[in-house]
């Protein structure tokens, strides 16, 4: 492939704002579909996006999309917050552009969905009819997974952060407050999660504030996987810009968290107990709460769909995207969400006039920085193979080890990030 790696990280970095996953298929042909409603429940990476490319491919489709808050927090770049590099109102977005755009958003949680009659219930008892709905409720947790772990331990004390919000702001309080010489304890989740290079690119910008504000302080990883997304890389990383700061302890020494103790500030892990200044324990995963309630779920606790359309395979007329969705081989990222979405707007449009939903095709580029001027990435192009979802082979590639190109990735991160939400939510 005569594409450079440098070549297509610039490239899919572009085609994050520019949409340009096969807009041509999808035309409005001269039929219209002012009958049709759509209804997007999310306003994330997955939900905005297909509210705003189904509208965009068909201006006559009524799109209604529904959150239960009037913005968006990304869980993209909120280490950056916890790490002191960001404040949070930089990464929360309005929805100001996507009612410009001819968008209803409604603010509000959704109580239910009724699949046979095509409707959508609030908890406030408002409803709304559709022909097509998209869900893309990103992720919930098993709190059950983690004896003396709950939701009200989480929201007070050991947070897990990893829906940007309230508790990314906790942790970042907790990392200020704790003395220099005391121990940050992050607990990873089993696969498959949110982000994969997530925990360890907030460890690393974690070990980035301790380095110029708590130099002797110290950071221990437990883990119940043997081996994580970038690792060389991030390995690589933490000894040149961190030394020993960074204990990683996988799943084959007992790493996975087990149980936490509150007022021993302790967390067990193959029946070792770990003590912490500052714990952050990340859950277990599942497909967000609705996704349960409306019975769109299987046995792993995620929705399955078909390929390409991303219709739910349990109920008719329903697309599920992003986090929540059985998407693999594209991992759960924000940048996959919103590949995702555009696909299935334009098969929704499709399908809205009688059209065969054009030959899928998706990217994906996670980023992380391990420090704030050393990036790294892992890329990949997909596609339909025997109605499966396959990587094409020699696209993408992950960063050479060395750091050769660490400065410059950095760049590229922050780039993709202002590329991506301005496609999603800018004017």
């Amino acid at each position: 492939m005569s594409l450079s790696r440098r070549g297509f990280l610039k490239l899919s970095a572009a085609m994050a704002g520019a949409g340009a996953l096969g807009a041509a298929g999808c035309q409005n042909d001269g039929t219209t579909a002012e009958a049709k409603r759509v209804v997007v429940i999310g306003g994330g990476f997955g939900g905005a996006t297909a509210a705003k490319y189904v509208k965009l491919f068909d201006p006559d489709v009524d799109v209604t999309m529904i959150d239960g808050k009037a913005s968006h927090t990304t869980c993209p770049f909120s280490n950056l917050v916890i790490g002191g590099l960001k404040e949070i109102d930089e990464i929360t977005h309005d929805f100001t552009a996507l009612q410009k755009r001819g968008v209803n958003v409604v603010k509000g949680w959704v109580a239910g969905i009724d699949p046979e009659a095509r409707s959508v219930t609030l908890e406030d008892g408002r409803s709304f009819e559709y022909d097509r709905l998209v869900v893309s409720p990103g992720i919930d947790f098993d709190f059950d997974a983690v004896e003396g772990l709950t939701p009200e331990i989480a929201e007070t004390t050991i947070p897990h952060a990893w829906q940007a919000g309230e508790q990314t702001l906790l942790l970042r309080r907790q990392l200020e407050a704790m003395p220099d010489g005391g121990t940050f304890i992050l607990g990873a989740p089993p696969n498959p999660f949110r982000c994969p290079p997530g925990p360890y690119e907030r460890v690393s910008l974690i070990a980035n504030y301790f380095k110029n504000h708590k130099p002797n302080a110290k950071i221990l990883v437990l883990d119940p996987k043997t081996k994580f997304s970038k690792e060389p890389l991030f390995r690589e990383g933490w000894t040149a810009n961190y030394g020993n700061m960074i204990e990683w302890i996988g799943g084959d020494f007992g790493g996975g968290v087990t149980k936490v103790d509150v007022d021993t500030m302790t967390v067990t892990a193959g029946g070792t107990e770990y003590q912490g200044d500052v714990i952050n324990v990340i859950p277990p995963q599942k497909a967000g709460k609705i996704a349960h309630v409306a019975g769109l779920t299987d046995e792993t606790g995620w929705c399955p769909i078909n390929t390409g359309t991303y219709e739910s395979t349990i109920h008719a007329g329903i697309h599920v995207v992003g986090d929540a969705c059985i998407g693999s081989p594209l991992p759960k990222s924000g940048f996959a969400a919103n590949s995702q979405a555009k696909n299935c707007a334009a098969a929704i449009v499709a399908m809205f006039h009688n059209e065969s939903p054009p030959e899928p095709s998706w990217v994906n580029t996670c980023y992380s920085l391990v420090a704030p001027d050393y990036g790294i990435s892992v890329a990949a192009v997909y596609r339909v193979e025997d109605g499966k979802t396959v990587s094409v082979e020699g696209a993408g590639g992950v960063s050479p080890l060395g750091g050769e190109n660490a400065e410059a990735e950095a760049g590229y991160a922050r780039d993709w990030y202002a590329s991506i939400t301005e496609d999603i939510w800018g004017s």
